[in-house]
């Protein structure tokens, strides 16, 4: 008999000790927010449950995506041409130079100037993608028929009529932030192309008075834009986009040319530069256009338009894609005390991924009473100066590993407060939108159900183009996408 109450013994330590195992994995598996402040999981008191999520992907359109972009934000250049998850994208900028000052002049003396070179300069920030395989840039002069810088900037409308090409450049991306040395000046972070001559020649004969016959081009920014309406640039080649601060320091229309003082000997000749700036401060204006191609990839099949649920979640930032999300069992919870409620997503790992890794997501709400989305109530919140907390919200990535082993990204999405509203029938149950916007004006409510609202700006990533993540949806095999709810119960 000793012997029978001994083994119960031990097997009643053994059950405890795994009791208490399961239960501290569990927990450790859901507190990346609140960490000590949550009871511990006995199902006793405290319990928790993991709700089913289903997750249909789509892709934006002409009609749901208006971003407009404007010239302090970086643009992208380049092509993508190999990747076969979320297929070609092909990257293109349209701007001007201005002259530095209303009557500028290079010197109002068009027989004695003479142009040694012009050279188109953008200032260089980032690559996204493969930066080994060289992009081959092509300049074309903007025709005057078009109407560039006269319709509202979209990141999808904003494809212009090129003209004459004014200059090719081959560049390697890696390349682009080592210091050059150009006349007066001697810098990194250039991309520099140089256009034509007989180019260069125009802008220098441009400079003239009316009394020798001819219209002086640089009375005024208008003046200057009948002869010269801006530039195109476009990518031929590469696996990669280029990131451009158009308003940086190296941004400029370099014009090298000689003044031969009157003398026909060019020893005699002085050499001097004049730089045309992109300032938006006189009404310089661009255009980032950016098209995304599927055709033949997994993200074009999955958008398939029926209403099966996606195992795969394939998120694409601005301008992209998007996910329906939905948790079918979120209205049924009986009354509880929420402690932490996560909707939790893991990267799934594809060796594509160093190459084109990803940026911030966000999740929104779809009501249906004013067919429009909302921040999720109590979640996303505003302080008095008008942030908002993406961090503590989700939006950043966590690092972790999947289940072979391979390092990815996750997110914990902070649906707290907004399920405690649910479970005590505050508040309606919605479905989400997950996706990687620049940023968004939607519905907010700062208080309560039925309490004033407006609509607000969210400002989540700080570029467009790039960024992409394939997650596990409601139903994968491996990484379920999942809402985890710690509770207790009254």
């Amino acid at each position: 008999m000793k012997h029978k109450y001994l083994a119960i013994t031990l097997g009643t330590i053994i059950t405890s000790f795994l009791i208490l195992l399961i239960s501290c994995k569990k927990l450790n598996d859901s507190t990346s927010l609140g960490g000590g402040l949550i009871p511990p999981v006995d199902n006793i008191h405290t319990f928790d449950t993991t709700l089913e999520v289903l997750a249909f992907n789509d892709t934006f359109t002409l009609l749901t995506d208006t971003t407009i972009y404007n010239g302090a934000y970086p643009h992208y250049l380049g092509q993508i041409t190999n990747d076969p998850i979320f297929g070609r994208t092909d990257a293109k900028i349209y701007m001007e130079f201005l002259p530095p000052n209303n009557k500028f002049s290079f010197g109002n003396r068009p027989d004695s100037l003479h142009i040694d070179s012009v050279v188109l300069i953008l200032h260089y920030t980032d690559t996204f993608g493969d930066t080994t395989i060289p992009q081959t840039i092509n300049v074309y002069e903007i025709p005057q028929t078009s109407n560039f810088g006269d319709t509202t900037l979209t990141i999808r409308k904003s494809e212009y009529e090129k003209g004459a090409l004014l200059g090719s450049a081959t560049v390697d991306p890696r390349s682009l932030n080592d210091s050059i040395q150009a006349y007066q000046d001697t810098t990194a972070n250039q991309l520099r192309i140089r256009l034509n001559d007989a180019f260069g020649q125009r802008l220098l004969n441009y400079d003239t008075t009316t009394a020798l016959g001819r219209e002086d081009a640089y009375s005024s920014d208008s003046a200057f834009r009948t002869k010269v309406k801006g530039f195109a640039l476009e990518s031929v080649s590469g696996n990669a986009i280029m990131g451009f601060d158009l308003q940086g320091a190296n941004t400029k229309l370099a014009i090298y040319y000689k003044d031969d003082n009157g003398s026909t000997d060019p020893a005699k000749a002085d050499t001097a530069v004049a730089y045309f700036k992109f300032n938006t401060s006189i009404g310089a204006v661009s255009a980032n256009f950016i098209k995304r191609d599927y055709s033949g990839t997994q993200l074009e099949a999955s958008v398939d338009g029926t209403t099966t649920p996606d195992d795969l979640v394939y998120i694409q930032s601005t301008p992209g894609t998007f996910a329906a999300i939905k948790v079918p069992g979120l209205g049924g919870l009986q009354n509880s005390v929420v402690h932490i409620a996560e909707l939790i997503m893991e990267q799934v790992y594809d060796a594509q991924d160093t190459l084109f890794p990803s940026e911030k997501l966000y999740l929104d709400a779809y009501d249906t009473t004013l067919k429009n989305y909302r921040t999720i109530p109590y979640d996303l919140t505003f302080d008095f100066s008008g942030n908002v907390n993406l961090s503590t919200f989700g939006a950043n990535p966590l690092y972790g590993k999947d289940p072979f082993g391979n390092n990815i990204r996750l997110w914990r999405f902070n649906l707290t407060r907004y399920v405690q509203h649910v479970v005590n029938k505050t508040e309606p149950v919605y479905d989400f939108r997950l996706f990687s916007p620049f940023y968004l004006d939607e519905i907010y409510r700062p208080g309560g159900f039925g309490s004033g609202e407006d609509t607000s700006r969210v400002w989540v990533n700080d570029q467009i183009g790039r960024g992409r993540v394939r997650l596990g949806g409601g139903n994968h095999a491996n990484q379920k996408m999942r809402l985890r709810i710690v509770y207790s119960k009254i």
